[in-house]
């Protein structure tokens, strides 16, 4: 089963997502059927429109043996 597992977009949340699949020389599809998501969802995350669910973020992590943290670069506003 494909969910789409991705939350629209509220802080500035970089990633790199493209990055780490590239350097592996693997497909959008192929990630996107490793960590169960359409492809759809990889081009939405890695394009910045929407943020992983804290769910995906860990499937995408643990699938490129790293942490959330070297994967998704978290800037916060200042208040």
């Amino acid at each position: 089963m494909v969910q789409t597992e991705c939350a629209v977009r509220r802080d500035d949340m970089e990633n790199r997502i493209a990055e780490l699949r590239k350097a592996r020389r693997i497909s959008q599809a192929e990630l996107a059927e490793a960590v169960a998501v359409t492809r759809q969802t990889i081009i939405s995350l890695e394009s910045g429109r929407y943020n992983a669910s804290l769910l995906l973020a860990h499937k995408i992590a643990k699938y490129f043996d790293t942490t959330i943290e070297d994967i998704f670069l978290f800037e916060e506003e200042e208040s």
